[in-house]
């Protein structure tokens, strides 16, 4: 139990730490608005804790609060702009605003998911910026200068409490996590040799894919923590694109002894009859498998199982030099140069056209409303709309999270008015007892996050905003209920928004990312040494778990990318006879399969399936016709007999 109180209690008095100290240097330097720095070390500090469902690990605070900067300086740019452009034309300044807002949150939906933040906040930020400075926009550069030094105010004080209560460093977990995963591969390769159960297959690599990816995550967050594990991001960037090759040849193993059971040699199965039971347990089966492997002629070798030796042997090395942060050995170096991982191109474009529009139709809607009533309140409602519309849509749940706004926001209403009607009054204007009274409720807020308990996020931030911290504080009732309504008012829009503009893009996402793994599959025949140097696996696996996230229940998706993923391999590893006639074919096919991902419509890409299909027929005659071995022209068939049999999962 005090395994799990500890870091609770730790994070409380991080939080608690930054959100006082960000307010008390926001009223001394005489801030216009201290409560803008108290809510960035607010959301800077719990947002990663919230995402991870605990204390977040060392160097994450630093990385959104980095994060927070530039998409806060962007939105200012932006603010400053759109003012001097259309200062003369009200209307149409929210409306560019609006689009900005939203072009900002499709941008955000296309990048890195730990690099989106920085678009969400420069959408809203210009917003804010606008909407607070619309009665006076001659001071539109006061407010962008003032919105900037409250941030930087809040980030700082957010990572000092990071640094002054202990940090919890993620390399202890990496150490555990790598041992973990070469017990996992050598399992999987177990139950592929001894012909398991395809569910027990499908589990055991399903949960070796998540762990890889996991771990391939683990190293952003290292890397964060500090410069001096350099060696060993390089190493685990290394380790995820052999962990991904591993699982890939042992489960080509298992479809190949299912046709062939007689290929694998008796003296190599026996070494997996017996489950590993620890790290030098594998080591000692791999060196006895090199051995085995060294003494047989090549042609008696499963490909496969020799590919996989020779992979779990790289991944030792580099597991010894991961937990040790070792210098680089030149063998080490030439593992690490040794082929060039292709990055994924994002499959969700039609999503991120959604998340867009779902953005700027919530803000349009606050700023007619706000144009039209002219409630005093409109413009906190319609920042409020931003905030939750340009945040909640790159999360994988946009529904729960404006849920959380929306619970967080109605809680605040009576937390907020027994602290703005009640306590705040009786502390005197005494900082120290407001202090102490914001300490209390923020500490308890602390542990409550790292629970991921509903509203608690919304909460903090929604009670921090409706009191309008001042010095000398003002109680003006009426306007503090206004207020507090506003910005409920506004998260219920958000959710509206959210429920109306329906995201219908997953059939097509999931043919798209099924369409890619068929053309990176193709696109692997080639005789060229430069295309043979690139490692799609990575970009391919990341595919892989879009698909398992956005359809959790259909394994045959799952079945089929896995079998054009060890089509990709297979291709690529093949001996292609050099010839210019071959490569002018390659660049054809490649342009067709090309055509298939990119088509619009249903018709186009019919046409050009087919047509690769053809090509594909076409090309095995060629093959013949050059005496290509049977390495090569066996893959090439499975391959067109794959893409014949299941063309209807890449048209429907």
């Amino acid at each position: 139990m005090n395994s799990v109180l500890i870091p609770r209690v730790r994070f409380a008095c991080k939080l608690t730490f930054a959100i006082l100290g960000a307010l008390v240097l926001g009223f001394y330097l005489q801030l216009e608005t201290p409560r803008w720095s108290a809510m960035t070390a607010a959301i800077v500090t719990s947002g990663p804790a919230l995402a991870a469902g605990g204390e977040p690990f060392a160097g994450a605070i630093r990385h959104r609060g980095f994060l927070r900067v530039i998409g806060t300086f962007i939105g200012c740019i932006a603010a400053l702009v759109i003012v001097i452009a259309t200062a003369r034309a009200p209307v149409v300044m929210l409306l560019l605003c609006c689009i900005w807002a939203g072009v900002c949150t499709w941008w955000s939906s296309l990048v890195r998911i730990e690099n989106s933040y920085a678009l969400g906040l420069a959408g809203y930020t210009a917003l804010i910026i606008v909407v607070t400075s619309a009665s006076s926009p001659l001071q539109t550069p006061q407010f962008a200068v003032e919105r900037c030094s409250e941030i930087v105010i809040g980030i700082c004080c957010a990572i000092v409490a990071d640094l002054l209560f202990s940090p919890r460093s993620i390399k202890k977990d990496i150490d555990r996590a790598v041992s973990q995963l070469m017990l996992d591969q050598f399992a999987l390769m177990r139950i592929c040799v001894n012909s398991g159960t395809k569910e027990d297959i499908d589990k055991s690599w399903n949960n070796l894919v998540k762990s890889t990816t996991a771990l391939n995550g683990m190293r952003g967050s290292l890397m964060m923590e500090s410069s001096r594990w350099q060696r060993c991001n390089r190493r685990l960037k290394a380790l995820h694109s052999t962990s991904l090759s591993m699982i890939t040849q042992a489960c080509e193993t298992y479809l190949i002894l299912q046709n062939s059971p007689d290929r694998i040699s008796p003296e190599l199965k026996a070494l997996f009859a017996e489950p590993a039971e620890n790290v030098a347990d594998v080591h000692r089966r791999l060196k006895q498998l090199r051995q085995i492997i060294t003494g047989m002629h090549s042609d008696n070798v499963l490909m496969t199982v020799s590919a996989w030796t020779g992979a779990g042997t790289r991944a030792l090395l580099l597991m010894k030099g991961i937990q040790t942060n070792s210098s680089i050995s030149a063998t080490e170096n030439g593992v690490l140069d040794g082929e060039v991982v292709v990055r994924p191109v994002s499959a969700e474009r039609h999503h991120a056209l959604v998340n867009g529009l779902r953005t700027f139709t919530a803000t349009a809607i606050g700023c007619l409303m706000w144009l039209w009533t002219g409630w005093t309140s409109a413009s906190g409602c319609v920042i409020i709309i931003a905030v939750v519309t340009s945040l909640a849509m790159r999360t994988p749940n946009p529904k729960g999270m404006a849920m959380d706004f929306i619970i967080g926001m109605l809680l605040a209403i009576p937390v907020g008015s027994m602290m703005f009607m009640l306590i705040m009054p009786a502390t005197q204007q005494s900082l120290f007892l407001l202090c102490l009274m914001l300490g209390i409720f923020t500490f308890f807020i602390g542990i409550e996050v790292t629970k991921r308990r509903l509203g608690m996020l919304g909460l903090l931030a929604g009670t921090i905003n409706i009191l309008v911290l001042s010095n000398p504080m003002v109680f003006n009732v009426t306007s503090f209920l206004d207020n507090a309504m506003g910005q409920a008012i506004g998260t219920v829009i958000a959710m509206a928004v959210l429920l109306i503009v329906r995201d219908k893009s997953r059939e097509k996402t999931g043919r798209t990312l099924l369409n890619r793994f068929m053309s990176s599959a193709v696109s692997a025949l080639t005789t060229k040494a430069y295309r043979r140097r690139e490692n799609h696996l990575p970009a391919l696996y990341h595919q892989l778990n879009q698909l398992l996230v956005m359809f959790p229940n259909d394994i045959d998706k799952y079945r089929l990318a896995l079998m054009l993923i060890i089509a990709h391999q297979r291709m690529k590893l093949a001996e292609v006879p050099v010839n210019d006639e071959l490569s002018a074919f390659h660049k054809k096919i490649r342009n067709t399969a090309d055509h298939v991902v990119s088509a619009s419509g249903e018709g186009k890409r019919t046409y050009y399936y087919q047509r690769l299909l053809k090509e594909l027929g076409e090309y095995q005659e060629k093959l013949v016709e050059y005496d290509a071995p049977l390495k090569v022209t066996e893959p090439v068939r499975r391959l067109t007999d794959m893409l014949q049999r299941y063309q209807h999962a890449f048209l429907a």
